[in-house]
């Protein structure tokens, strides 16, 4: 099976057609990225044929192995990998064991002030949590000023794996001042959610916060407590979080599974 050929081929695909069926799922392009002058990589248009057996297969289906589907496809190996690796960073398969099967849905987080438990339940998940490490310290002097205390005082950092159904989705760092939550290492259950406890235990009500969104790579640290290659691009999101009163709350760094995560936010014209 010669790679001669695996460069690129020829599509005639109208512009609002898609190639093999890759434009008939949600979050497609509109043209399934075919340039204009309408040849399509090789392992693009494997990727459509994939991405056409990933619809019939359903989610939970077991993919066939890349030396079956390069049989199948007539192209090389490596054609197959690339197409693959492509749908793996969509979300669209998720590595099992030794094989490859048809993932889920991606979990669709809202860009709200909501924990990431309520986000998680109104989809039908289960969410959890995994704590890592909970520890007191000196709070350093760059981070005093999100917190709202004077550098040297101490403050928690929580760190916890989120889960969804089990399933490890992201990282979790929170900091918050010792004089917020005294009690935090002997009343709170590491695999609640910190809003709730706020809220129902402390009696405090979140007002307002400050998100940034950025795509990165995880640490090899990260990527082994998430379960991930180091190469899968994650959405962090690093907020500031401030009460009613608009005293500063607590920082939280997240790292989400950019494979099994998007966002969501509603707009409302600003007069």
């Amino acid at each position: 099976m010669s790679d001669t050929n695996d460069k690129s081929s020829t599509s005639s695909t109208s512009n609002t057609g898609s190639a093999g069926g890759m434009g008939n799922w949600p979050g497609a392009p509109i043209r399934s990225g075919i340039p204009e002058h309408g040849r399509i990589p090789k392992y693009y248009a494997v990727k459509a044929k994939v991405a056409e057996l990933v619809d019939e297969l359903g989610e939970g289906g077991l993919l066939p192995t890349e030396r079956d589907l390069a049989v199948r496809y007539e192209v090389s190996r490596e054609t197959v990998r690339q197409a693959l690796r492509e749908l793996l960073l969509e979300g669209r398969l998720r590595r099992q064991g030794r094989g490859t099967v048809v993932a889920g849905p991606k979990l669709e987080q809202p860009l709200s002030l909501a924990s990431y438990t309520e986000g998680v339940r109104r989809q039908g998940r289960t969410p959890g949590r995994a704590l890592i490490s909970l520890d007191r310290f000196p709070c350093p002097a760059e981070l005093a000023p999100q917190l709202g205390v004077a550098a040297g005082e101490p403050v928690w950092h929580m760190e916890r794996v989120l889960l969804a159904d089990d399933e490890r989705v992201g990282l979790e760092s929170t900091y918050v001042s010792e004089a917020r939550a005294p009690r935090l290492d002997t009343e709170f259950d590491p695999d609640s959610s910190f809003y709730a406890y706020l809220h129902e235990r402390l009696g405090v009500v979140f007002g307002d916060a400050d998100e940034r969104i950025e795509t990165v790579l995880a640490t090899p640290r990260e990527a082994l407590l998430i379960g991930t290659p180091p190469a899968l691009p994650m959405l962090l999101i690093q907020r500031v979080s401030r009460d009613t009163d608009g005293r500063p709350l607590e920082r939280v760094r997240t790292l989400y599974r950019g494979d099994r995560f998007s966002f969501t936010a509603h707009l409302g014209r600003q007069e």
